[in-house]
C-alpha cells in the first residue's frame, strides 16, 4: 500500500515555464532591453548551455546563476553587474506561483490520502516564496 508520495514543484504543481517567461521578460525590461520573443529564445539557449556546463562539472552553480546573464547581456552590448541581475531575476521568478490546471485540487486530494513530501532542485529563496504565496506548505509534511 502506498503511504508516501514525493512530488516536484516545478511543472508538476506550479507552472515554472510561465513564471520563467514572465521573470525573464521583467528582468530584461528592468535593464533596458525590450523582451522580444527572439531575445527570450536566445536567453533560453544561453541559460540551457550554462546549466549543461554545471551538469558536466565545468561550472559551479554560482557561475551559472551569474554567467548566463553576463553572456546574454554581453551579447547585446549592455553593461550589467551579473550578480545584481541574477538577484533581480530570482526576485522576479519568485513572484510566479501559477498552478498548472488541476494541480492544486490534485495536491489537496492526495494530501488527504497520503503523506506528501516535496523535492525540488530550485533555489530555496525562489521555491519558498512561490510555495508560501501559493499556500502550498499546508499540503506537505516535509519540503
Amino acid at each position: 500500500m502506498i503511504e508516501y508520495v514525493f512530488l516536484d514543484l516545478d511543472d508538476t504543481i506550479l507552472d515554472f515555464k510561465k513564471s520563467e517567461y514572465v521573470a525573464i521578460g521583467k528582468t530584461m525590461s528592468d535593464y533596458g532591453v525590450e523582451p522580444t520573443e527572439a531575445l527570450r529564445k536566445r536567453y533560453h539557449v544561453i541559460n540551457k548551455w550554462h546549466w549543461e556546463q554545471l551538469e558536466l562539472g565545468k561550472m559551479t552553480r554560482q557561475q551559472v546563476l551569474e554567467g548566463r546573464f553576463s553572456a546574454f547581456f554581453g551579447e547585446l552590448g549592455v553593461q550589467v553587474d551579473a550578480a545584481e541581475v541574477a538577484t533581480n531575476y530570482m526576485y522576479n521568478l519568485a513572484a510566479g506561483h501559477d498552478f498548472l490546471p488541476g494541480a492544486e485540487e490534485a495536491t489537496e486530494a492526495l494530501s488527504k490520502k497520503y503523506r506528501l513530501f516535496l523535492a525540488s532542485n530550485g533555489t530555496a529563496y525562489v521555491q519558498n516564496r512561490r510555495m508560501t504565496d501559493a499556500n502550498l506548505y499546508r499540503f506537505f509534511e516535509i519540503v
